[in-house]
């Protein structure tokens, strides 16, 4: 098999099986009791909050959750919460993930107003637009700082910068769900406040992430019960997921630097598309996006190709695996200016660390192999 949806989802790393396994078997106990094991389950959460704190530059709290659905909701509603009643202003893109669109349709719906900007052709947020759009009242700015999609990354430093220029009390947030340990961040030195991130997505467990602030950044807890978290996410903690968590983040890390060889296989493999399938093309900035995603365009519908690609073992995607029972359009692609035709042939390829240059050749020919096939079924 050959797998190319490493943005769905992550085969988790061995050490990290074995690590959950070892807390399930050994240190299962509640971390909030009194006594020594406990403790122990205890310091397991504290290894994986210096893990995660390690990579974002330190300095930063982090709070466990569910994963990066629940931290980025608990970022903007929390934030909205801790006026206390007021109403605020929220700004973020029109091609963020659902957890913040939603979250931010949410916020509309308590009373708080709501600013989406646009992209360009590349999925690359419009700063000057985003800047002119904050006011006095602008509690939050959330962008992503990598488009699940089509990779583009977003210039989250000059965001930042240029926001608290304006308004230094605007909060800036950033969904790190596609970003964190494949691009660097350093919260403090990028003026970020908040940051998103999962277990998922870096080869550790599903049902784990966190929301790591930074600075003087306040937010509300968002679900009420036993306070811990510091009290902004109660119930008792996942223990062996958020062992399992740390263990992906230390894992990950000894690895060093991974975008050269994930860049190379997505430049392989779009030159062999490119080459071999007349009517294909990028969506999205080739050399400048993030170097895990290639979105392209081809001559087939994507959803057929899909399942033919399926058939010799090839695993992609779509678009966004986490709205994939959604039969509208990628938002994404439409805010790019991508016709309704081009999105219809759209297909993500997403890499990890583990994927060869031979696996992309055989994709491109696979590819190659079945637009062939597919054009001769297509009505003239």
């Amino acid at each position: 098999m050959i797998y190319l949806d490493n943005s769905a989802t992550t085969r988790p790393f061995n050490e990290v099986i074995e690590a959950m396994a070892m807390c399930m078997r050994e240190e299962y106990f509640n971390p909030s009791s009194l006594y020594a094991p406990a403790m122990r389950a205890g310091r397991l959460l504290s290894a994986a909050r210096e893990a995660i704190d390690q990579q974002l530059g330190g300095g930063t709290r982090v709070i466990f959750t569910s994963g990066g659905t629940e931290a980025d909701n608990l970022a903007l509603l929390g934030v909205a919460r801790n006026l206390r009643g007021r109403k605020g202003h929220f700004i973020t893109t029109k091609v963020e993930h659902p957890a913040i669109l939603e979250t931010a349709a949410e916020l509309e719906r308590q009373g708080h107003e709501v600013s989406y900007i646009g992209v360009d052709e590349n999925c690359v947020v419009d700063v000057d637009t985003l800047v002119e759009a904050v006011r006095p009242d602008t509690a939050l700015v959330s962008v992503m700082q990598v488009n699940n999609e089509v990779g583009a990354q977003m210039p989250i430093e000059e965001i930042s910068r240029r926001v608290k220029e304006k308004n230094p009390r605007t909060l800036i947030h950033v969904d790190g769900v596609q970003g964190f340990l494949r691009v660097p961040m350093s919260m403090r030195k990028m003026g970020v406040d908040l940051y998103s991130l999962s277990g998922h997505k870096i080869h550790g467990p599903k049902g784990v992430g966190a929301l790591a602030m930074a600075g003087n950044a306040r937010v509300q807890c968002i679900a009420f019960g036993g306070g811990q978290e510091e009290g902004l996410r109660s119930g008792t903690e996942n223990v062996p997921g958020i062992a399992g968590l740390g263990q992906a983040v230390r894992s990950y890390a000894r690895l060093g630097d991974t975008a050269p060889h994930m860049m190379a296989c997505k430049q392989r493999l779009a030159q062999r598309v490119l080459d071999s399938i007349p009517g294909a093309h990028v969506n999205g900035d080739l050399a400048h996006g993030a170097a895990h995603i290639l979105n392209i365009t081809f001559p087939a519908k994507g959803e057929v190709l899909l399942h033919a690609l399926e058939g010799a073992g090839i695993l992609c995607s779509t678009g966004s695996a986490c709205a994939s029972h959604k039969k509208s359009a990628s938002h994404v692609l439409t805010a790019m200016g991508v016709s309704d035709r081009e999105i219809d042939g759209a297909l993500r390829f997403s890499f990890c660390p583990e994927n060869t240059l031979e696996e992309m050749d055989e994709t491109a020919t696979q590819l190659a192999k079945n637009v062939e096939l597919l054009r001769k079924f297509v009505r003239r």
